[in-house]
């Protein structure tokens, strides 16, 4: 009994150092390692939900929360965005009444991490908006949050609307509008990127950037791939020309086509010590398929909320380094790109020099690919010069969208 008994222990030992990655007859020759040398597994923030399998982004425009809005009673917002797949499609629409990112260089009036207030949603609406804003709305087409018209939200709340089908036809824009009533509601600074208006209690539409929206604009489509791109506001498009969509990220979207997802998460004043937190913009965006990671302009010249100032390179990199982490704990193919030039100061472009220094070989240490980003937006003479501008125009998106799809044709499969 007790010989049937040793071997039973002995196949249960063997098995188990099988399950834990030793092949069954390393015996114990890992006594040469200690328990301190061994790497703990990195536990994944990815948000396990299958909707983002099912319902992926179907506009480049940037989406997320970096601003809040800080009353609004009985607003209006309405906001147009271009779509990657047109005709009929079911949609859904993911929200979190939490900011992402840290907004502006101190964070005074939102940061990363911040619960929004209670709002309740009194209606919400996606219609069909023409070519644009001159155009007449129609196809006006409800949406419900378990199949009703209105919804109280709590702060720090995530949830989904009920799935919506709507027909946008051929470059047509889908307009989301809804209205709502609260204090401290996350918001997207949008950046005069596409059209955004306000109605207060019935007014007329008038301008306003300061615009609650879905975080993802979801339809259910059959992609290749799922590509999103979380960044700041270089990422976001900011400074590009109205309703232009010619930023790189959008360049790269139109280039992709339909047969692919592109979620754009850039956020004005991001910086990567915020997407460091694990929050959930992080772990909505590593539902994809490959991320591309484009930080450093704000970690340098503002560097982390509640912080002394900029960051220094070694610690843009630790931040970097645990988003990287995060993507290869999720099993996500990443991309990152370096810091691009700013027209710095002297101190200020020798942190980008050194960031940008090391960039490639932490790519490399977490499986990540490698992309100068920089290279494509100075002239070969001057690096540390903004060839296109600090925020990248229409002419500094094609170059970057060319070099991108001609290094990572292969990856994206085209």
């Amino acid at each position: 009994m007790k010989k049937v008994i040793s071997l039973i222990m002995a196949a249960a030992l063997s098995l188990s150092a099988v399950a834990c990655g030793q092949s069954a007859d390393s015996g114990v020759a890992d006594k040469s390692s200690s328990k301190a040398d061994e790497k703990p597994a990195v536990e994944s923030c990815k948000i396990a939900d299958d909707k983002f399998d099912t319902y992926v982004s179907n506009t480049y425009v940037a989406t997320g929360n970096n601003f809040v809005v800080k009353k609004a009673n009985e607003v209006t917002y309405r906001a147009y965005f271009p779509l990657e797949e047109y005709g009929e499609l079911e949609y859904a629409f993911y929200f979190s009444n939490t900011v992402d990112s840290t907004y502006n260089a101190d964070g005074k009036q939102a940061f990363a991490g911040k619960e929004g207030g209670e709002y309740e949603i009194s209606s919400a609406y996606v219609c069909d908006g023409g070519t644009g804003p001159d155009d007449e709305i129609t196809s006006r087409t409800e949406v419900t949050f378990d199949g009703t018209g209105s919804k109280k939200v709590a702060p720090a709340e995530t949830f989904w609307s009920d799935p919506v089908t709507l027909n946008i036809p051929e470059d047509h824009y889908l307009v989301w509008e809804w209205t709502v009533t609260g204090r401290d509601i996350p918001c997207n600074k949008m950046s005069n990127l596409t059209s955004t208006t306000s109605s207060k209690n019935g007014s007329a539409f008038t301008y306003c950037d300061d615009v609650p929206l879905p975080l993802l604009i979801g339809a259910k489509r059959d992609v290749k791939y799922r590509v999103t791109a979380i960044g700041d506001s270089i990422t976001q498009g900011c400074m590009t020309d109205f309703m232009a969509y010619e930023f790189w990220a959008a360049r790269i979207a139109k280039e992709l086509g339909s047969d692919y997802a592109f979620w754009n998460c850039g956020l004005g004043w991001a910086r990567a010590s915020d997407c460091a937190q694990k929050g959930n913009w992080l772990g909505r965006a590593l539902n994809s398929d490959i991320m591309i990671v484009a930080f450093g302009t704000n970690d340098i010249v503002s560097g982390e909320y509640g912080g002394d100032g900029g960051n220094n390179a070694d610690e843009v990199n630790g931040y970097i380094s645990t988003i990287l982490e995060q993507s290869q704990a999720a099993d996500c193919k990443t991309i990152l790109f370096n810091a691009p030039p700013q027209d710095y100061d002297e101190e200020h472009e020798a942190v980008r020099t050194a960031l940008n220094d090391t960039e490639k070989q932490t790519a490399e240490k977490y499986g990540a690919e490698y992309f100068d980003f920089a290279a494509q937006l100075s002239p070969t003479d001057d690096p540390s010069a903004a060839l296109y501008g600090g925020h990248p125009n229409g002419e500094g998106g094609e170059a970057v969208c060319k070099a991108f799809m001609k290094q990572f044709a292969e990856l994206l499969g085209k």
